[in-house]
């Protein structure tokens, strides 16, 4: 499962990323009323470049463009910093004099010259350097760039630093971090395409934001491999180191200037992570430490009532950590582990601090500790630290539980073998009937994500039915064993292989309140994909009801009482929602997921995603399901996940067809084809034969492309897949099978109780019997529902209905209707009803002109008079815009134009 690799881009990486501030300061410099601008903020945010783009702005706008080196050593020096910049042998002893002589010099005759003067750091400006360019900036001959570090703003609250860089003509704009989008935005400009959001968290995370560190993370990713395109996305390796030797000597230069106990307490937290105040008190006073933060060197935060400490950046922990000897490392860990157990280790995160102190210290800790801490790590869905915890743990202290936590973990890392051989051996040593539940449950979990055989996965649940004295429900059940948690999960199995008719018949059979289960844990697990297997039955309401109580409960649950993350139970809600027509609402969800799981095993993350891409596609922007599906695509490879990566190539496939890039959809189409055999995906083996059908119809094979889609929904129909079957018979309507489809979709909507079921069933219909009204109102139906690409195509198929017809207006308003949507939200998508319009003309300069002033209300005498034009010349204009847009009145062209007509003005 490889995906072939781009080479790295030679791409320009903006000097600093700040487009949006660089313009206003560029208008500030250059728009007159202002004499300087000062750019402050911590350090590494780009503020010197940022001012760099100034100057050289300034310079291309005629300026003569020059710097002051400020420094500690020019600072002791009156005039050191601007010395070269002054004429030779100008005389300062006298002031006045001197002033005038340099600002007849800089500014040439007349003093027409303007000088734009940078000077970085300014807080280290020596006092007679700051009044002569105060002066000259009054006198309109230099206009000043400067940056300040936050923090070092106090030394120019007085005196003649101050004042140069204060005044109602001196502009402040103020730097700081990067928030994720701007990081996801800059990314996307340097690299020249898609970034994965995992890969745009992890970069921001490591570079708290800063574009310096951003930068460097970068570039040594990039010359190590460890940042790679498959093509479609950018993903960078979890093995990627998180420094680079430029990186780490800039750090070093930081940290270097720091000694004595604040040196000592910074590589307590290098060596501890984030510690309760009090503990690095012990390393340094109160004021040292606000000293630190205030050069960026530290942060406080809260945590319930304690106030805790960490580094500024996770970067700094690296370089800081690699200048403590061994011995040092280790007496820190065990000193701050001795300093817990001293206060009796009450709080409940203690145990998983302290076990994981003793064994980077030592490799060992007691055996009740270590326990304790892969209990909490397990509870936390932190599996790496869960198997580090109990690979630790000597083999005399484990049993059926630690084992059975060790198989999870190895599921949810995605190390499939030795998770089955890890259960399996936990099966032997199981002492009761709940044990074996949890076991077999997990196991099936695990031989279902590996893409095992059905016939193996059902023979696994089987045994463990016969285990616990009952039968199978292929044989028969009696009253006890119906709500037998083993049915359940059978039913989840045949779920989860294609199989919803019959997996929601066993998961019905779930208690309906978690209070009257006998497992909770299993309960959660059974709530989760009941609602999947509503929605794909159509019973779509319902499952938006139940997604509702099950996450309520989910909540609710003590966290040793989860099996999972409760975002899991709003993952399969987001499938309920787009069925019901809630598409806004799905995608919202569907983001909302994506954060809340971000930090968890691919394992839970990869099902939601595919849903959210999945979205995206019903909504009609192939543009981001195409990102969406490549990123499911690369993790997926990543973890071996066969069953998410056929989805996910199908759907990339489809989308890069629509969007009009047939290479890549071969590509994708390829590699779908090369995949092992295995049970279907996890919607149906009919939603993935939509990659093959979109991309024969890229290529002018609609016939082709129909065939192939009526056959899947065939397969979906046999397998109970309601909602899978309407979404192919639509794509079957939408390539010119409207009659073919219609009764089928019709029959749908009358057991599918999803509103995007029947708008679907009604815009076959309309499509069937060529009512171009019926499709007009399909466009507002759909459109409503957030179905913009639906939408703009019946508004297609109305206007050129019409246009047959010889309606020459009304087929121009559809098609206006249509290339708004479409233009509006659908991202380039390029399908055979969007093509079959005519493009409508578009407007010239003087009629866009007009049509503005006549929608706002204007008359035609008005519009004369304002324009220099005659009132029959506005009146010839106005009639080729109406026929243009297919409208009639200056009402409706105020619609269209999205304006607002003043009160009484006719039509």
């Amino acid at each position: 499962m490889k995906s072939s690799r781009v080479p790295a881009p030679r791409a320009r990486w903006p000097l600093s990323g700040r487009d949006e501030e660089l313009a206003y300061l560029t208008r500030a410099l250059t728009g007159g009323g202002c004499c300087g601008v000062v750019i402050v903020g911590p350090a590494g945010v780009g503020k010197s470049r940022l001012a760099e783009e100034c100057l050289a702005g300034a310079g291309r706008a005629g300026f003569r463009t020059g710097r002051a080196m400020a420094s500690t050593a020019a600072g002791t020096v009156p005039l050191g910093a601007v010395a070269h910049l002054l004429p030779a042998g100008v005389d300062l002893s006298d002031p006045v004099r001197g002033f005038a002589v340099v600002a007849d010099a800089l500014g040439g005759a007349h003093r027409r010259d303007r000088w734009a003067v940078f000077v970085d750091d300014i807080h280290l400006l020596d006092a007679t350097s700051a009044m002569l360019l105060r002066q000259l900036m009054d006198a309109g001959v230099v206009t000043l760039i400067a940056t300040l570090r936050t923090g070092e703003d106090e030394q120019c609250s007085t005196g003649p630093v101050q004042a140069l860089t204060s005044g109602e003509t001196v502009r402040h704009v103020e730097l700081k971090e990067f928030d994720q989008p701007r990081t996801e935005a800059l990314l996307h400009e340097v690299l020249g395409g898609p970034v994965g959001r995992g890969t745009v968290r992890d970069l921001h995370q490591v570079s708290g934001g800063n574009v310096l560190f951003l930068r460097e993370l970068v570039q040594g990713a990039l010359e190590h491999e460890e940042l790679a395109s498959d093509g479609e996305v950018w993903e960078m390796s979890p093995r990627a180191g998180r420094s680079t030797m430029r990186l780490a000597e800039l750090i070093r230069t930081k940290v270097d200037a720091v000694s004595g106990c604040a040196r000592t307490a910074l590589e307590l937290l290098a060596c501890c992570g984030s510690l309760p105040l009090a503990a690095v008190e012990a390393a340094a006073p109160p004021e040292v430490l606000a000293r630190l933060e205030r050069n960026g060197l530290i942060r406080f935060g809260t945590d319930r009532r304690r106030t805790r400490v960490s580094l500024a950046h996770p970067l700094y922990e690296e370089v800081l950590r690699a200048g403590v000897p061994a011995i040092g490392y280790r007496a820190a860990l065990l000193g701050q582990a001795d300093r817990i157990e001293a206060y009796g280790a009450r709080r409940r995160g203690d145990a998983l601090r302290i076990a994981t102190w003793r064994l980077d210290a030592s490799g060992a800790a007691d055996p009740a500790l270590l326990l304790r801490a892969a209990s909490l790590a397990h509870y936390a869905y932190d599996h790496p630290r869960t198997l580090a915890f109990l690979d630790a743990l000597p083999e005399e202290h484990h049993d059926t539980r630690t084992r059975l936590m060790r198989g999870e973990a190895l599921f949810h890392t995605g190390r499939w073998e030795p998770a089955d051989a890890a259960l399996a051996e936990a099966a032997e040593s199981a002492g009761d009937e709940l044990e074996r539940i949890a076991i077999t449950v997990t196991r099936t979990t695990n031989l279902v994500v590996s893409n095992a055989p059905l016939p193996a996965i059902l023979e696994v649940n089987e045994a463990a039915v016969a285990d616990a004295g009952g039968t199978s429900h292929a044989e028969g059940h009696g009253g006890q064993l119906v709500r037998d948690p083993l049915l359940t999960n059978e039913g989840f199995i045949r779920l989860a292989c294609g199989q919803p008719a019959a997996g929601l018949e066993l998961l019905d059979l779930l208690e309906p309140d978690i209070d009257q289960a006998p497992d909770r844990r299993l309960w959660l697990c059974g709530a989760a994909v009941r609602t999947l297997a509503l929605a794909l039955v159509g019973r779509v309401q319902e499952a938006v009801v139940w997604a509702g109580k099950a996450h309520a409960a989910h909540l609710l649950a003590p966290e040793e009482g989860r099996p999972a993350h409760p975002a899991v139970q709003q993952g399969s809600l987001v499938l309920a929602l787009a069925e019901a027509g809630r598409l806004a609402d799905a995608a919202a969800l569907c983001e909302s997921v994506s954060r809340e799981l971000a930090r968890h095993s691919p394992i839970v993350r990869v099902f939601p995603a595919l849903l959210g891409a999945r979205t995206e596609w019903l909504a009609g922007r192939p543009a981001t399901a195409r990102r969406m599906y490549a990123e499911v695509a690369a993790l997926a490879r990543r973890e071996h996940h066969v069953k998410a990566l056929r989805s996910a190539l199908s759907g990339l496939t489809a989308c890069a067809a629509v969007l009009g890039d047939v290479d890549a959809a071969r590509k994708a189409r390829t590699e779908h084809r090369k995949l092992p055999e295995g049970p279907p995906g996890y919607f149906s083996t009919g939603e993935e034969h939509l990659g093959e059908a979109w991309l024969l119809a890229a290529g002018g094979h609609e016939s082709k492309a129909r065939h192939v889609l009526r056959q899947a929904a065939d397969a979906a129909r046999a397998s109970g897949h309601v909602t899978s079957e309407g979404l192919l018979l639509t794509d079957v309507v939408r390539l010119g099978g409207a009659k073919d489809a219609a009764g089928r979709l019709a029959g749908i909507a009358d057991t599918c109780d999803g509103e995007l079921a029947a708008a679907r069933a009604r815009l076959a219909s309309a499509l069937a019997a060529g009512a171009a009204g019926r499709l007009i109102d399909a466009t507002g139906e759909l459109e409503a529902m957030g179905a913009y690409l639906l939408a703009a195509e019946a508004a297609a198929a109305a206007a050129d209905l019409w246009r047959r017809g010889g309606e020459e207006r009304q087929a121009t308003a559809a098609a206006v209707r249509c290339a708004d949507i479409a233009a509006t939200h659908c991202q380039g998508a390029r399908t055979p009803l969007l093509d079959a319009v005519r493009t409508t003309a578009p407007l010239t300069r003087r009629e866009r002109e007009i049509s503005a002033l006549a929608a706002a209300g204007g008359t035609s005498k008005e519009i004369a008079a304002a324009l220099t034009l005659s009132v029959r010349t506005v009146d010839n204009h106005l009639h080729k815009v109406y026929a243009k847009l297919g409208i009639a009145t200056r009402r409706e062209l105020a619609a269209r134009l999205g304006l607002s007509r003043q009160p009484g003005v006719g039509a």
